[in-house]
């Protein structure tokens, strides 16, 4: 199946440039000393760092820790890990960032690895290890979308300062978010890769969860791409239009009507009812879910999008 939404490495503005040295160009790390304009890098035993417990990536694939755990053992790590010193015990450490080269070090049974110590706040360990996973583009849409829910509601952080850290629009956070509205088996098909984020953002427009579910399987048995499946939404929405009853005449501007409230959807992300009047009056309903959405609509209908 076309996946035209399958995530791509993506640049970032600020993040992790202001974390990270760059260890090629050091002295040896067993020896390496503070220079001038940069941390110094220590080694720091393997079983003394602890996984981020902000981190917001689930999932890491188990032939590519392999692969780098090969690549370890022949090169060591290049790159130094990120850590900061556990609240509660002075002799561990959480990581910032480089789970990937600390789980890898592990199966390549190193028993130290360069790490820099930084400070961090909870917030810090959450952002960081969020802008280092967008950065790889590693984490899956769901996870990317869970990771910035919690930066609001956890720290109250807005969406436009989100995307300031991240890098990316105050939109695409906006669109990301609104992926967690999905059926638990939408969100499954997300993650197991059946289908893309283009796909899911296409699927939100229908009314309810059953009618999702239906669109979900002709998407996956008929293998439809990001704009087969939107054709397919504006057909189910088409089709859930109520008839006009036997003794009403068919309305003229029925057809453009329904042209019309498609074309709103498509451009709004969202469900809309468009009624007109004999007299040429009418109301357009636009259904929001959320504050997050009410603001993206105001965006896009007052041309306000970033």
């Amino acid at each position: 199946m076309d996946k035209s939404g399958t995530a791509k490495k993506r640049g970032l503005g600020k993040g992790l440039g202001a974390l990270i040295v760059n260890t090629q160009a050091q002295p040896p790390l067993e020896t390496a000393e503070a220079l001038p304009g940069h941390e110094s890098v220590q080694m720091v035993a393997v079983d003394a760092i602890r996984p981020n417990p902000r981190q917001p990536r689930s999932h890491f694939d188990e032939g590519a820790l392999q692969e780098l755990a090969a690549s370890i053992r022949e090169h060591g790590i290049i790159q130094p890990l990120i850590v900061t010193r556990a609240p509660d015990e002075p002799d561990r450490y959480w990581l910032i960032a480089g789970e990937r080269r600390w789980r890898a070090a592990r199966l390549a049974q190193l028993a130290e690895v360069p790490a820099i110590l930084r400070e961090a706040t909870p917030q810090q360990l959450m952002e960081w290890a969020l802008v280092e996973n967008v950065q790889r583009a590693d984490l899956n849409p769901l996870e990317e979308a869970t990771a910035y829910q919690v930066l609001m509601e956890e720290f109250h952080l807005t969406q436009a300062e989100i995307a300031e850290r991240v890098g990316k629009s105050r939109s695409a956070i906006a669109n990301s978010v609104r992926l967690l509205q999905l059926p638990v088996p939408v969100q499954q098909a997300l993650i197991d890769e059946k289908i893309s984020a283009g796909h899911a953002r296409a699927l939100l427009a229908l009314p309810d969860p059953p009618t999702m579910l239906q669109a979900l399987e002709q998407v996956v048995s008929r293998g439809l791409n990001v704009r087969q499946t939107e054709q397919l939404v504006r057909q189910v929405l088409t089709r859930a239009e109520p008839d006009p009853t036997p003794d009403t005449p068919e309305d003229p501007w029925r057809e453009m009507l329904a042209h019309l409230e498609n074309r709103f959807r498509a451009a709004l992300g969202t469900r809309v009812h468009l009624n007109r009047n004999p007299d040429g009056t009418g109301k357009l309903v636009v259904h929001f879910y959320s504050d997050e959405d009410l603001d993206h609509l105001y965006r896009v209908i007052a041309g306000a999008e970033e």
